[in-house]
């Protein structure tokens, strides 16, 4: 499976069932995402947690009032469809209530950190 695709789920789901944290397996990948999600708001902490085989991966989500700051989220870029956006093609997602996340020469950025730094890259997912 792709593991963004499974990091993305693991957050809806864990959202929706008001769990606390999430655990997922790490890679550097994941934990580039994590700390942008955490810049803009939607988690409040990452953590890396070492277990007997591998390391793991901790994210507490965040409610405000109760309810989940993680709506939904929607894959753009598949492993067999690739997407690719340039600069001038980032649009806001949800009216500005959501982000796009994208994989860029600069690292992970939200698409309003990538239109300020002004480059372009792979768009890996939506969320709200």
């Amino acid at each position: 499976m792709d593991p963004i695709s499974d990091m993305i789920i693991r957050l809806k789901n864990g959202s929706v069932v008001k769990r606390e944290s999430v655990l997922m397996p790490y890679s550097n990948m994941k934990n580039a995402i994590a700390l942008a999600l955490l810049r803009i708001g939607y988690i409040t902490a990452v953590a890396k947690r070492s277990r007997k085989v591998g390391s793991a991966l901790e994210i507490t989500l965040r409610y405000d009032d109760g309810k989940s700051r993680i709506k939904d989220v929607s894959r753009v870029s598949k492993p067999s469809r690739r997407v690719y956006m340039g600069v001038e093609e980032l649009r806001s997602v949800k009216s500005g209530h959501g982000a796009l996340m994208l994989s860029t020469p600069k690292g992970i950025l939200t698409e309003k950190e990538a239109k300020k730094e002004l480059v372009g890259g792979e768009a890996l997912f939506k969320i709200w």
